[in-house]
């Protein structure tokens, strides 16, 4: 028992620590920021934000990953709010909660395995994309301090590990943000800071039950948005996952983190937060300052709460150009620069899914909708590409006989191809149909089947099938007309 808890908990103390104390100052301008898009008080974002990290530290299956309050949640939540009220969306918080649990049960986690490399890294293109855009409103219209301290502390995140003892002792970025406030705080420089994008709360979160109707009208209103963030959620959680498994050549459990993500929500619905999910920004953030294990998210959600509640007037002087260039450090970091090396190297079905996953994302700024689109692409070509390595050859059969042997697959997008290689003109008394080396797996399959016996009958030519694999014979015995006499009387019109 001690050893696994050292292993998970206290492997690596002191990286931990630092890493989870920038992800908690970084947390604090996004939380207050996705606050204001679903149109609440900022505290209901913040309060998200510590206690899904401090329940997924525990309850998660990707360590060192982060979870919070984020704007991919925060745009789903902006009619619900608006129409009906904060109470409805802590009520919708905890519905979704707990269908994330039952998704965990289920193992749709599993379902990741059908996302492909191309969607990936098209997902984590995008995402870095839309950090960088979401800085650039802290740069625009702006005196020049805001681009000298975005500057420096760019130079100080890069250049500081440069430097050989400082640079390993501690987290660059964090570094930059204690500089640049202290820096700013002595030269009374007038710059935005974290104070002027919300209050920040001054008491500890609350257990709070939703004030609403426990009656199927409720359920009517909640039940839709609940679902939609169940899933977006745990879309970008798995996503996130991937990131992060990549980045510390480490596994993760895919299934309890869909349940660790239901048990945090329904945790910061009773604290009156909002829905989150995992953060691929402040995760990234966490791995690159040398946060690996739990104990990173478990410090970055209390060191927020500590931060906000008893040290506000301290944080709310941090200017925000420290955090605009932590978080431009993350959209460089993040971004799959060999992506666009490769472009002419991959094959140009990968690229176009990659393309196409990033177009979507940035246009719609969904991320379920860019990972949508490139899953089906995937599925598409692969069907397509499957569908071509199909081969048909024949050769003679006695006097006036031929067998065909089919090899590949036969689906929907072969089965034209199918068809087409037999030859119904040829007089013959007899064909064979050699499948061995061959499978059918859908209807369409079928069909195109019976077609090839039914045409040769319909010529007078005796048909036989030889070689069926168990589960081809299986759809044939049940789907196949052309053993059926009545099947048979009635396509022919006799």
């Amino acid at each position: 028992m001690l050893p696994s808890i050292k292993q998970t908990w206290f492997f690596n103390v002191r990286g931990d620590v630092l890493a989870g104390l920038v992800v908690a100052l970084a947390l604090i301008p996004e939380a207050i920021a996705f606050s204001i898009i679903a149109g609440v008080d900022p505290k209901i974002g913040l309060y998200a934000s510590f206690s899904m990290a401090v329940v997924i530290a525990f309850a998660g299956g990707r360590p060192g990953m982060i979870s919070a309050a984020t704007g991919a949640m925060a745009l789903l939540m902006v009619t619900l709010v608006k129409n009906h009220g904060l109470e409805y969306l802590l009520a919708a918080t905890l519905l979704c909660g707990l269908l994330q649990i039952i998704a965990g049960y289920l193992r749709l986690g599993e379902l990741m395995r059908f996302v492909s490399r191309s969607v990936v890294t098209g997902f984590v293109n995008a995402l870095a994309i839309l950090i960088f855009l979401a800085q650039l409103p802290e740069l625009t219209d702006v005196t020049w301090h805001v681009y000298a301290m975005t500057a420096a502390g760019l130079g100080i995140i890069y250049l500081l590990p440069l430097v050989p003892v400082v640079g390993k002792l501690l987290p660059s970025p964090l570094v930059c943000i204690i500089t640049l406030t202290l820096v700013a705080i002595a030269f009374g420089i007038d710059v935005r800071t974290v104070g002027d994008m919300g209050e920040l709360p001054d008491s500890l979160p609350v257990f709070l039950w939703p004030e609403v109707p426990l009656n199927l009208e409720t359920l009517a209103i909640i039940f839709p948005y609940s679902l939609s963030l169940a899933v977006v959620g745990l879309l970008e959680s798995m996503m996130t996952a991937t990131i992060v498994d990549d980045l510390t050549d480490t596994n993760s459990d895919k299934n309890r983190e869909c349940k660790g993500q239901g048990i945090a929500n329904i945790a910061t619905g009773l604290l009156g937060g909002m829905a989150g999910c995992a953060m691929i920004g402040q995760s990234v953030i966490n791995v690159k300052s040398g946060g690996r294990g739990r104990l990173s998210t478990l410090v970055a959600g209390v060191v927020l709460l500590i931060l906000v509640v008893f040290l506000g007037p301290w944080v709310s002087q941090i200017p925000m150009a420290a955090l605009v260039a932590v978080m431009i450090m993350v959209s460089i970091g993040t971004f799959s620069w060999d992506s666009i090396r490769n472009l002419k190297t991959l094959p140009k079905s990968s690229s176009l899914v990659m393309i196409a996953t990033v177009a979507v994302v940035v246009y719609s700024h969904n991320l379920a909708y860019g990972v949508l689109v490139g899953v089906l692409l995937s599925a598409l070509f692969f069907a397509n590409k499957v569908g071509q390595i199909l081969y048909v050859g024949s050769e003679k059969l006695g006097d006036n006989g031929r067998e065909y042997k089919v090899v590949g697959q036969v689906f929907f997008t072969s089965a034209e191809q199918f068809i087409a290689a037999f030859d119904f003109k040829e007089v013959l008394d007899r064909v064979r149909i050699d499948l061995s080396r061959a499978h059918f797996w859908d209807i369409t399959a079928i069909s195109a089947l019976d077609k090839v016996v039914l045409t040769f009958r319909r010529e007078g030519t005796e048909v036989e099938i030889i070689g069926l694999n168990e589960a081809s014979a299986t759809l044939v015995d049940r789907f196949a007309v052309h053993n059926d006499p009545k099947a048979v009387e009635k396509l022919m019109g006799h």
